[in-house]
């Protein structure tokens, strides 16, 4: 039996959910799943080894299955760390563990062995045909019948202000999530943190197990936090009545129910509870907002709604608030203007200079590190990895029209500069304008198995 070959670019989360449900088809492609890392599963989200970076979401609710909500659980009590109840939050990297444990079983069944190639490489560009050739970065190639765009987040970007040379100096750390980014701090460096959302706080943890207690002072626009998990709900809430059309009108019935009383279906009385419970429509009302309405989300709401949906582990969320009330963490609100780097005696520093939220003049603070901790980046022409860059720069791919991510068609095959979608697909945050939420595991497994049927369909 002559089998189609499918590349995936990206082992972690998006590109090993994608393999498993391929690998599951007895009648399936060869794989090829393609990592630059070391790692095959965890990826950057899942691959940390500080035990105090918490999973976001229940256990309960981190089954890689759509289909088997019970998995994960049932994995942290046969095969890994222990058990451990569906409302408790668990150390990112044993999620990467058990990523990796199903990874090995699925490619060692009688239907899947030889069929997984792990290749350690990086994918850095295609030439199209019709069987594209697919070009790695230590000089090998091979033919492929189908490509999936599975990368993962792509690196902040840096804010468009005067640097005096800062971004191209080792005094600032583009990507906190690099090997070794945070190595070379000494314990009392004064540092800026630029975000104040989940990557800061990761870095501040991680900060915190090094040993580092310098001043740290993190600043957004706006100074959100992101808020806590409350305990769950004895009685999970049932579904939303149907939300308005209308964007402003969506927000009110929102409002409403988040300040209200529960009513007889445990919906209401906390806001967290409504917010979790719009994860089953957030694509759908996404869909079907207009372009202009998309662009007032993005520009008004989009923080609140990150700080609301993506919230902490209590542990970890009661960690930093211990943080800021011992002085260990300044967290400000201002727009950040411009650095200057500084020479004197003792070595070289960071002059930052803010203009703070509602206030007039300038705040200066003199660091020896900043740390770019404003999350993922959106135009990935620019923060993109090179497989992306050069599907762009050939016309085999587009930015999605808000420059989110990619365009998609309905079944995430990517959609070329002429319109018309092929055998290239793109799951998790790559995917990020066709349905906003493709951050988390919840929403990234049942994507994940939506474009593994598609190929399986595609390929025949």
């Amino acid at each position: 039996m002559v089998r189609p070959t499918v590349a995936i670019v990206g082992a972690g989360a998006s590109g090993a959910l994608t393999a498993l449900h391929l690998l599951s088809e007895p009648d399936g492609p060869r794989l090829f799943l393609i990592e630059r890392r070391e790692g095959f599963g965890p990826g950057t989200a899942y691959s940390t080894g500080n035990p105090e970076h918490l999973l976001n979401v229940r256990a309960g609710n981190m089954s890689a299955f759509p289909d088997r909500p019970g998995h994960f659980l049932a994995w942290m009590a046969e095969k890994g760390p222990g058990p451990v109840g569906p409302g408790d939050f668990v150390p990112r990297g044993v999620y990467g563990a058990y990523l990796q444990s199903l990874l090995r079983e699925a490619a060692t069944t009688a239907s899947a062995v030889g069929r997984l190639m792990l290749v350690n490489d990086e994918a850095v560009g295609v030439e199209p045909g019709s069987r594209p050739r697919l070009r790695l970065g230590m000089g090998r190639d091979f033919r492929i019948d189908a490509l999936v765009i599975a990368t993962g987040n792509p690196r902040p970007e840096a804010p468009t202000v005067s640097d005096s040379g800062l971004y191209a100096s080792d005094l600032y750390v583009a990507d906190p999530w690099r090997a070794g980014a945070l190595e070379r701090f000494r314990p009392d460096d004064p540092v800026l943190l630029l975000g104040t959302g989940l990557t800061m706080v990761d870095v501040v943890l991680s900060l915190e197990k090094q040993g580092h207690h310098g001043t740290r002072i993190a600043l957004s626009r706006r100074g959100l936090l992101p808020h806590r998990h409350a305990p769950p709900p004895p009685i999970p809430p049932g579904p939303l009545p149907p939300l308005p059309a209308r964007l402003s009108e969506a927000l009110h019935l929102v409002r409403r129910l988040a300040r209200g009383p529960k009513d007889a279906f445990g919906r209401g009385g906390d806001w967290r509870s409504v917010i979790d419970a719009l994860r089953p429509v957030t694509t759908g009302f996404w869909q079907a907002m207009d372009l202009e309405t998309k662009r007032r989300f993005l520009r008004h709401l989009r923080p609140w709604w990150d700080i609301h949906r993506h919230r902490l582990a209590p542990q970890v969320a009661d960690r930093i608030l211990s943080l800021c009330d011992r002085g260990k963490l300044r967290v400000v609100a201002g727009r950040l203007r411009s650095f200057v780097l500084e020479t004197d005696g003792s070595g070289r520093t960071v002059a930052a200079y803010w203009q703070p939220r509602g206030g007039d003049g300038l705040h200066c603070a003199r660091v020896a590190r900043v740390i770019n901790c404003t999350g993922p980046g959106g135009d990935l022409s620019h923060s993109g990895p090179p497989i992306i860059r050069d599907l762009l720069d050939q016309g085999l791919a587009r930015a999605d029209p808000l420059t989110l991510g990619l365009d998609i068609d309905a079944d995430g095959r990517l959609v070329g500069a002429d319109g018309v979608a092929g055998r290239f697909y793109a799951v998790g945050p790559p995917t990020r304008g066709a349905f906003w939420e493709t951050t988390a595991i919840p929403d990234i497994r049942v994507q994940a198995a939506r474009v593994a049927r598609t190929i399986i369909r595609d390929l025949g």
